[in-house]
C-alpha cells in the first residue's frame, strides 16, 4: 500500500511538471518550482494530519480517493486549462499544492492505522523503505514506460485508476476503529467505484479530451497526433481544406513549419552553406526529422551520403510514412544517400570521428536547457572539428526581429570556438523575419549567387539581400552560450515573454 502510495505521489508530481514544461517551456524552470511547491505541500499535509484524530481509515480513503481523483485528472484538466482560460498557472500551482497536501496526509495516516499492529521500529523501517522504493518506481516508470506508451494524459489518468483501486481495497483491508467506521467504509467503497468509473471514463476518451484541447490551442483541423517518448507531435490543418492545401507540423504545441511556405526557410537554411563548402559529398544534418532540409540538400547531385541525426524516431517515421510529408519532402529520407540515427546530438558528433563537407544545425529553437546545449560553446567545438577545413557550417538561429540577444548569442557562440561568421535572415510568413548564420574555419565571402535549379524563393538577389542586415537587426554586445550558464535559453525566453 505504501508502495502505491509514493509511486503514484511522485507520478503526480512529474506529470505536472512535465505538463507545464511542454506548454511554457523551460523545463528546468518547470521542474524545480513544482517540485520545490510539491515538497513544500506534502509538508503541509503531514501537519495536517495531526488535527485528524477519529476515524482514521474511513479517513485515509477519502484522502486516497481524492488524490487519485484529482492527481489522475491533473493532466487532462491542465491542457484543457491552458488551452481555454487566462489562469493556467494558478490552477497548475493550485494543483500542485492540492496533490502535495493529499499525498503528504496519507503516509502519516496510514502510518498511525498501521502503529497498531507494528512496533515503532519495524513500523518506521518499513514504511520509509516501501516508501522510498516506490519513488524509484515511480521515477522509472513515468520515463522509461508511461509517458513513452501512454502519453502524459493516459499516464495521468492510468495511475489515478491505480490509486483508487488501493482506495477501494483498503475498504476490506484496513479494519474500522468502532462499528459506525464500519459501516461508513461501505459508503467509502461507493465513492472508490465512482472514483475508478470517473477515470476509466477518462481514459477511455483521453484522445477526445486532448483533441478539444487542441483543437482551441491550434487554429487548424489536427489530422495527425502522437504521442512520442519525447514530444507531442500533431499536424493540422484548415477545417475543411481541399486534398493538398497547406497543412502545418506542431511540436509540443509549437509550428516548425507550414507547408505553404517552409521552402523559404529550408532553401535558406540548406543552399547558402552548399554554395560556401567546396564540396558537397557528405553531409551532416542535426535535427530536420521532417526531411525538408534533406530534400534541399538531395538537390545537389554531387551529394554521396547525408547523415541526419534527429532524436525522436517517431518523428523521422513520420518523414518516411506519412503520404502527405513524404510527398512535400519528395521521399527524401527514402533515398539511399540519407542515413538516419536517432539519439542525441550532441554525443553523435562528438563520437562519430568523420568529417563532413557541410553541417546543417536544424535544431528547434532554445526554449530549455536540453536544447540550449546544442548552441553551446561546447557543442560547437565539437563541430568545428567535424567540418573540413573548407567546409561550411549553417545554424538556425531564431528570430532576429523577435529575440535579437538570442540571435547575436548564437552567432557570438560561433565565433567564440573559432568560426568566421556571416548572419542573415530571411522572412517566412509563419515565423516572420528568421535568422540564421553561415559560418567557416577561415575568412570566406559570402555567397551572392545562386545556380541551383527549380528553387522556389532563393534567388540570386535574395541571396545577396539575405546577408544585409537593417538596422534594427544590427549586432548587440551579449556573451557567449556556455554549457554552465545557458545565457542563449534565457535571452530567448525573455525576448518571447515580451512578444507573447
Amino acid at each position: 500500500m505504501v508502495l502505491v502510495i509514493a509511486t503514484a505521489g511522485l507520478i503526480y508530481e512529474l506529470v505536472m511538471a512535465a505538463v507545464a514544461s511542454y506548454v511554457l517551456g523551460d523545463s528546468v524552470t518547470q521542474f524545480s518550482t513544482i517540485i520545490g511547491l510539491y515538497l513544500s505541500a506534502l509538508g503541509l499535509g503531514a501537519y495536517i494530519s495531526r488535527f485528524v484524530d477519529r476515524r482514521l481509515a474511513l479517513r485515509f480513503i477519502d484522502v486516497e480517493l481524492a488524490a487519485a481523483l484529482i492527481g489522475g485528472l491533473s493532466a487532462p484538466l491542465l491542457f484543457l486549462a491552458f488551452s481555454y482560460t487566462a489562469s493556467f498557472r494558478f490552477i497548475l500551482y493550485g494543483m500542485v499544492i492540492v496533490v502535495g497536501t493529499l499525498v503528504g496526509l496519507e503516509l502519516p495516516l496510514l502510518m498511525r492505522l498501521l502503529g497498531r499492529q507494528l512496533s515503532f521500529k519495524e513500523l518506521i523501517a518499513r514504511a520509509l523503505s516501501f516508501d522510498y522504493a516506490g519513488a524509484l518506481l515511480g521515477s522509472l516508470g513515468f520515463s522509461l514506460l508511461l509517458v513513452p506508451n501512454l502519453g502524459l494524459v493516459r499516464s495521468s489518468l492510468a495511475c489515478g485508476l491505480l490509486n483508487a483501486a488501493v482506495g477501494l481495497a483498503s475498504t476490506w483491508v484496513l479494519p474500522g476503529s468502532d462499528a459506525s467506521e464500519t459501516r461508513a467504509l461501505g459508503g467509502a467503497r461507493l465513492r472508490a467505484l465512482v472514483v475508478m468509473g470517473v477515470l476509466a471514463l477518462g481514459l477511455m476518451q483521453a484522445d477526445r479530451v486532448t483533441g478539444l484541447a487542441e483543437q482551441a490551442l491550434f487554429p487548424g483541423k489536427v489530422f495527425y497526433a502522437e504521442d512520442s517518448r519525447y514530444q507531442r507531435i500533431v499536424l493540422t490543418e484548415a477545417p475543411g481544406a481541399a486534398p493538398g492545401s497547406p497543412f502545418q507540423l506542431q511540436l509540443n504545441g509549437n509550428l516548425q513549419f507550414d507547408s505553404h511556405d517552409e521552402h523559404r526557410y529550408h532553401e535558406a537554411l540548406v543552399h547558402p552553406g552548399m554554395l560556401a563548402a567546396a564540396r558537397h559529398a557528405k553531409v551532416a544534418i542535426g535535427g530536420g526529422g521532417d526531411g525538408l532540409a534533406a530534400r534541399e540538400v538531395l538537390r545537389w547531385p554531387d551529394v554521396s551520403r547525408v547523415d541526419l541525426v534527429d532524436l525522436d524516431p517517431a518523428m523521422t517515421r513520420l518523414g518516411q510514412e506519412h503520404p502527405r510529408l513524404v510527398l512535400l519532402n519528395q521521399r527524401s529520407l527514402l533515398d539511399p544517400r540519407v542515413h538516419i540515427t536517432n539519439t542525441d546530438a550532441m554525443p553523435w558528433f562528438r563520437d562519430s570521428g568523420e568529417q563532413f563537407d557541410v553541417i546543417l544545425l536544424d535544431f528547434p529553437d532554445p526554449t530549455n536547457y536540453s536544447l540550449g546545449k546544442l548552441y553551446s560553446t561546447r557543442f560547437y567545438r565539437t563541430v568545428f572539428e567535424r567540418l573540413a577545413d573548407d567546409g561550411a557550417l549553417v545554424v538556425q538561429s531564431t528570430s532576429p526581429m523577435f529575440a535579437l540577444k538570442a540571435f547575436w548569442c548564437i552567432e557570438t557562440t560561433l565565433r567564440e570556438v573559432g568560426f568566421i561568421t556571416a548572419p542573415y535572415h530571411v522572412f517566412v510568413p509563419a515565423f516572420g523575419e528568421w535568422g540564421f548564420v553561415l559560418a567557416k574555419k577561415a575568412p570566406f565571402t559570402a555567397p551572392r549567387e545562386v545556380n541551383v535549379p527549380n528553387l522556389r524563393y532563393l534567388t540570386s538577389e535574395t541571396l545577396a539581400a539575405a546577408f544585409v542586415l537593417p538596422r534594427d537587426l544590427e549586432q548587440v554586445a551579449v556573451p557567449p552560450n556556455r554549457l554552465d550558464n545557458q545565457a542563449l535559453v534565457h535571452f530567448y525566453l525573455d525576448a518571447w515573454a515580451r512578444w507573447n
